[in-house]
């Protein structure tokens, strides 16, 4: 992925080396932004002086001026009309985890039986869906159902097409509640990115490095994992349909084992759905930088360009819609569960987050001589702190049912949040720890040994795919967050503890340095407040294997919470301390905040009820069926084989080991059952005994069934199978 720079809105630049095609590139750049209501499109319908105005709202970080909304709201629709819509939409992203939309027509009643086409500026700004409908946490009873939606001006509108040409213009909005308070992602966003800007901003004129600087944005880049199999075999598995994840099924024969998938040759079918979801995401205005092969079979990978945080969190809701609807064109289903499949690789969504001035200035960028460059470091190490201190916040805002599956396994993060930094920043931070800063060590090149093969510089420090939150050259990539998550609510902590530890650390230097300093006090400041931040804070730094056991056992030596499970997790959002923080810098009240810890509560709770659900139909009307079948089938030859005056020693010990199994099955359906109907005297409980008691019982039924599934002959058995589904394209 490329440098983080300004957010890209306007325009697309496909750099040299991109894994999009000289064709594709030629239609990028008649497509791109085409269903998009930003740049060109609003330079060329809108008066100047409304553009320019709306221009300061979207790049400048303006207060939108409501007298320009029937303006931009006429232009708008004749855009939309223009393509096709014949309806508009408040499209905004509730606390489901998903998105919404209610669609209205441009058409009006004019009350002489005619229509006109109408789309004032009032409709653009608010909408009013209902808001006991959603989530709430308690904000909102069944009896309260007002709620309104707000246009959300610095992300662009755009229009969905359904195969049949449908269109739809959808504008990005924020969700509250007749009160005022947040019942959606986008808000809490929103304000935690201005918090987080403001801090930084103050850090910057520290140093007097504003000069032309209007605002800071933060910049975010997220890859996608997603794995594809052939849509028969999802309405075949009732799982998949309807958890997203197989709740059953014995491994394959071949896993990853050869690592021969990962960055393969991409499998023809599988290409063409690529170009296709490419082109159609080029024309919503999100270019698309990377695809290739993932780690396992079936699984692959897509990584749009960075953009503005906000901006970047709907692109994902789209993407993710534009993954599962071009999949059923191409006779594929799209899976973004974290784990669709036991035992191989999970899909995970790395969240790549840096921030940048308005001048293209990022502000995590080391330098060449990264000893000097004192306000990187200082950036730095406020990010290091904030991760220390905040490590159970950061692992509640990763923590769903799907990512349990995940987290720990297979090229995935542990639970155990620590910060990689590379030989050259753990060598300047040791500089820093002792007081003084010398030197940086550099990459060098790399002689091949070829001469046809060139030089090729070094960089100063490797990667480590082990670590959930890992300095990778000018960003950090947080590689916990889940495929199939909103990045919404996690970059909103993120942003939201960054935001406190550059105010502690700014507050901290003006304090030392007092009022204009020399550049030698401020210095002097600056290396003794990065002196006490690295020796209190750098035990959350860790460079080594994050999923070897010996990790585990250090981590606790070192202080850093292991917080298993969601269920461990997520009661962090609800303490003191996350509400005094979130308070603080008003992105989330306590009772927004407090309402999103009992939706997340239930939410995980109801995930594991519906898959328990789900398990026991398919023991009860597949599995164990095609289980006595071949017990019957076995206990008929063996009588025959008696009959006939023959031995038959391996046929009767099969049957002995399908009776067992199915012995053993039944147990764990008794058990599973049991389990579904226990009552619980709070959601709390509920979510701790799911994860102590259903969990296990959910685990024990499926080794159960798998141990059945490797002895009936694949013509008996009911389910497509992990081969059938991964290896077979």
């Amino acid at each position: 992925m490329q440098d983080v720079r300004q957010p890209m809105i306007e325009s697309i630049i496909i750099e040299e080396g991109s894994s999009v095609s000289n064709q594709e590139q030629s239609r990028a750049s008649d497509t791109y932004g085409q269903l998009t209501f930003t740049g060109d499109v609003m330079l060329k319908r809108l008066p100047p002086e409304v553009f320019m105005t709306l221009e300061k709202t979207v790049h400048a970080g303006e207060p939108l001026d409501p007298a320009i909304a029937n303006t931009v709201a006429g232009a708008m629709r004749e855009w939309a009309v223009e393509h096709g819509c014949t309806h508009y939409c408040h499209w905004f992203q509730p606390l489901t985890g998903m998105t919404a939309e209610k669609h209205d027509a441009f058409l009006s009643p004019t009350g002489d039986g005619n229509a006109i086409e109408k789309f004032s500026g009032a409709e653009l700004i608010e909408g009013e869906p209902d808001a006991s409908s959603f989530p709430s946490g308690g904000i909102r009873d069944t009896y309260e159902a007002r709620g309104y939606t707000a246009w959300d001006a610095t992300s662009p509108a755009f229009i969905l097409r359904t195969d049949s040409g449908v269109a739809t213009l959808c504008i990005p909005t924020a969700f509250v509640s007749w009160t005022g308070e947040a019942l959606d992602k986008k808000t809490p966003l929103l304000r935690s990115t201005q918090a987080v800007t403001a801090q930084a901003m103050r850090i910057v004129r520290y140093f007097g490095n504003d000069d032309g600087v209007k605002q800071l944005v933060t910049t975010l880049g997220c890859e996608q994992e997603y794995f594809l199999i052939d849509r028969w075999q999802v309405e075949e598995r009732l799982d998949l349909a309807i958890c997203g994840r197989t709740l059953v099924g014995a491994p394959a024969p071949k896993g990853h084992q050869l690592d021969d998938h990962y960055f393969g040759s991409i499998p023809e079918r599988v290409l063409t759905y690529m170009s296709d979801v490419e082109a159609r995401l080029f024309e919503l205005g999100i270019p698309v930088k990377t695809r290739h092969n993932e780690v396992a079979p079936g699984q692959f990978e897509i990584a749009p360009t960075y953009e503005g945080t906000n901006v970047a969190a709907d692109h994902q809701m789209i993407l993710m819609h534009v993954l599962h609807e071009e999949a059923g064109k191409h006779n594929f289903d799209c899976l973004l569960h974290e784990k669709p499949f036991a035992g191989i690789n999970g899909s995970g969504k790395h969240n790549n987050w840096s921030i940048s001035t308005d001048t293209g200035v990022n502000l995590l960028d080391p330098r060449e001589e990264t000893h000097s460059n004192l306000q990187f470091l200082t950036f730095l190490c406020s990010v290091i702190r904030a991760i220390d201190l905040h490590a159970d916040l950061l692992r509640a805002t990763i923590a769903t049912a799907g990512n349990d599956h995940r987290l720990g396994a297979n090229e995935a993060p542990p639970a155990i949040m620590s910060v990689y930094l590379g030989e050259m920043l753990t060598d300047i931070l040791n500089q820093l720890e002792i007081g003084k800063t010398r030197s940086t060590k550099h990459g060098g090149t790399m002689d091949l040994g070829a001469r046809t093969l060139p030089q090729l510089p070094r960089h100063s420090s490797d990667r480590n795919r082990t670590s959930p939150f890992a300095f990778t050259g000018n960003k950090f990539e947080f590689r916990a967050v889940g495929s199939n998550q909103s990045v919404a609510w996690p970059n909103t902590v993120l942003n939201t503890i960054i935001a406190e530890s550059l105010d502690w650390m700014v507050t901290q230097l003006e304090k030392k340095s007092g009022k204009n300093p020399t550049p030698a006090k401020r210095d002097a400041a600056v290396r003794t407040v990065l002196k006490e931040v690295v020796k209190k804070h750098r035990k959350v730094c860790f460079d080594g294997d994050g999923y070897s056991d010996a990790w585990v056992t250090e981590a606790e030596e070192r202080g850093l919470p292991n917080l298993h499970s969601t269920a461990d997790a997520l009661p962090v959002i609800k303490n003191k301390a996350s509400m005094d923080l979130f308070k603080k810098y008003r992105v989330l009240n306590n009772r927004e905040l407090k309402a999103r810890y009992e939706i997340f509560v239930e939410q995980y709770s109801s995930v594991l009820t519906i898959e328990t659900n789900t398990l026991l139909t398919l023991l009860k009307t597949q599995v164990m069926p095609a289980a006595i079948q071949y017990q019957t089938q076995l206990a008929e030859a063996v009588t025959a084989t008696h009959a006939a005056g023959a031995e038959c020693r391996s046929t009767q010990g099969l049957l002995l080991d399908v009776i067992s199994g199915i012995d053993s099955l039944q147990k764990s359906i008794t058990a599973l059952t049991t389990e579904r109907t226990r009552a619980y005297p709070s959601a709390d409980k509920r979510m701790k005994s799911h994860r102590e008691q259903l969990v296990p019982a959910m685990e024990q039924a499926r080794a159960d069934s798998d141990r059945l599934e490797e002895i009936i002959p694949r013509d008996l058995w009911p389910l497509p199978t992990y081969a059938e589904m991964l290896l077979i394209r």
